[in-house]
């Protein structure tokens, strides 16, 4: 299984931390990013979203279809991450575009095996690959893409 963890692009502040916007910024690294991943998505993509209205404004940049899932919001924890994705076991690949602390602890979990404030960018990709070598399961890092990187 595939499990791409994509943090929202750059976005206002405000108060109704879920009305928060995509800045001007933000909206750029959504469509630089978001084309970026059409050109080299996974075979059998699903594409779950926090129900913020900045993670929707970056989903909506990748031009695919997705699916809302109200329990990956700026509050989930990582055993919703999991739940949601489906991770090890999903067939295909799924694509998480959710929000800090959540990406980076779930992305420490997997990569060393215990939670920790890792901090993903925003509009960052981190790309990892479930497998089983010698009877033991694998986590691997394929990419991690700053879009910063993409301009």
């Amino acid at each position: 299984m595939d499990l791409l963890l994509w943090r929202h692009a750059e976005a206002e502040d405000g108060e109704d931390d879920m009305k928060r916007r995509l800045t001007e910024r933000g909206e750029k690294q959504a469509r630089t990013m978001g084309a970026w991943i059409r050109a080299h998505q996974p075979k059998d993509l699903r594409i779950i979203v926090s129900p913020a209205v900045r993670t929707q404004q970056t989903a909506e940049a990748l031009k695919l279809p997705f699916e809302t899932h109200r329990k990956i919001g700026p509050e989930a924890c990582v055993s919703e991450l999991i739940a949601a994705s489906g991770w090890p076991q999903a067939p295909g690949s799924v694509l998480i575009i959710g929000h800090q602390p959540s990406l980076g602890r779930l992305a420490s979990l997997l990569l060393a095996g215990q939670e920790a404030d890792w901090s993903i960018k925003k509009g960052a990709l981190w790309w990892l690959s479930s497998r089983v070598r010698r009877g033991d399961s694998q986590t691997v890092l394929r990419a991690m893409i700053p879009v910063e990187l993409l301009d």
